[in-house]
C-alpha cells in the first residue's frame, strides 16, 4: 500500500514541475509565485511559525513588518520552484540568466589550497539554484541532503540536482562524506541552519537566542584543514536574478581544546548565516522550527 502511496503522491508533483518546465520562463515565474502567496494565504502553521520566529529574532519589528517578510519568503519560493522545474532548460551558455558570480575568487583561492571546501551555507534565497549553477559553470560539488520521505519523488528532485555533476549524500553518511570528500579536495555544500538535538548539536546563540545546532561542520574542518566558505545564493531584485556571493574563507578558532573549539566555531558558522538573515531577512527560511530543541529545564518556545 505504501508504494502505491508513493505513486499517487508523486504523480501530481511530477505533473506539476513538467508543466511548470513547460512554460516560458516570465510565465512559470508568475505562476510560482502566484503559488508561493496561496501557500502564504492559507497555511496558517507556516505563517504562525514565521511570525514566532520573527518575534524571537526582531522583537522591535511590528507585525506588519514580519508579515511583509514573509509574504516576500513565500514569493521568494515561488521564484525558486520555479527555477528548480526550469533546470533541465539550462546550459553553461545560459546559466547568467538565472544567476551571476560574485565574489569568485574566494572560491578559487579556497580550492588553491588542495584541503577541500566546506561551503557554509543555509536555507536562504536560492539555495537550490546556487549549488546547480556553480555546477553548470564546471564545478560540481557534493550536497549533504535530508533524504524525501517519497523514493520517488526524491528520485526526481535527486535527478534535476545533479543534472551536471553534483552527487549528493544523506544525512546519515554526513561524517563519512564528509572526511572522504575533504580527503579528495573536493567540494561539500551544507546547509547549516537546522535544529538539532544532542549530541549532534550544542546550542550556540541565534539572534540572541540559544539554538541547537550541528558542530560536525566545525569538527571536520578543524580535523582536515578544510577551508570553511561562507556561500549564500541571493536574490537581487534590480538584476532579476540571483548572485551566488562567495565571501573569504573563515579564520578558525583554534586553541588545542578540540571540544571548545569545534563550539567556538559552530558559534562563528551561526553568527555569519545571522548576520545574512539581517541583512535579506525576506530570504532566510523562518518557517522552520529552528528553536525546536530547548536547553535542559527550558520550556517550548512554540
Amino acid at each position: 500500500m505504501s508504494t502505491l502511496r508513493h505513486k499517487l503522491e508523486y504523480f501530481p508533483v511530477w505533473l506539476l514541475a513538467t508543466g511548470i518546465g513547460a512554460l516560458p520562463r516570465p510565465l512559470a515565474r508568475s505562476f510560482c509565485q502566484g503559488i508561493g502567496m496561496l501557500m502564504y494565504t492559507v497555511h496558517r502553521r507556516l505563517r504562525s511559525v514565521g511570525l514566532r520566529n520573527l518575534d524571537l529574532a526582531f522583537p522591535e519589528k511590528s507585525r506588519k513588518d514580519k508579515l511583509q517578510i514573509l509574504r516576500g519568503l513565500f514569493k521568494g519560493l515561488g521564484r525558486q520552484l520555479a527555477e528548480f522545474a526550469l533546470f533541465p532548460r539550462y546550459s553553461k551558455e545560459n546559466a547568467s540568466q538565472i544567476a551571476i558570480y560574485d565574489g569568485f575568487q574566494h572560491f578559487a583561492e579556497a580550492r588553491s589550497r588542495g584541503k577541500g571546501v566546506l561551503f557554509l551555507t543555509a536555507h536562504f534565497g536560492g539555495w537550490e539554484i546556487g549549488s546547480f549553477v556553480h555546477s553548470l559553470n564546471g564545478n560540481p560539488m557534493n550536497i549533504v541532503v535530508r533524504p524525501l520521505d517519497n523514493p520517488y519523488v526524491d528520485a526526481f528532485v535527486d535527478r534535476y540536482r545533479t543534472l551536471h555533476g553534483n552527487r549528493t549524500f544523506g544525512k546519515q553518511d554526513f561524517a563519512r562524506g564528509l572526511l572522504t570528500s575533504m580527503k579528495r579536495g573536493e567540494v561539500v555544500g551544507i546547509l547549516m541552519d537546522t535544529n538539532m538535538t544532542p549530541p549532534q548539536g550544542a546550542f550556540v546563540d541565534f539572534f540572541g537566542v540559544p539554538a541547537c545546532t550541528a558542530t560536525g561542520v566545525a569538527r571536520v574542518a578543524l580535523h582536515t584543514g578544510a577551508a570553511v566558505l561562507p556561500a549564500f545564493t541571493v536574490w537581487d531584485n534590480e538584476l532579476g536574478k540571483y548572485k551566488i556571493r562567495f565571501d573569504p574563507p573563515l579564520q578558525m578558532i583554534k586553541t588545542g581544546d578540540d571540544e571548545a573549539d569545534a563550539i567556538a566555531n559552530t558559534a562563528l558558522f551561526t553568527k555569519v548565516i545571522e548576520t545574512y538573515a539581517r541583512r535579506y531577512p525576506e530570504q532566510w527560511l523562518w518557517v522552520h522550527r529552528r528553536w525546536k530543541t530547548r536547553p535542559p529545564g527550558e520550556p517550548s518556545l512554540y
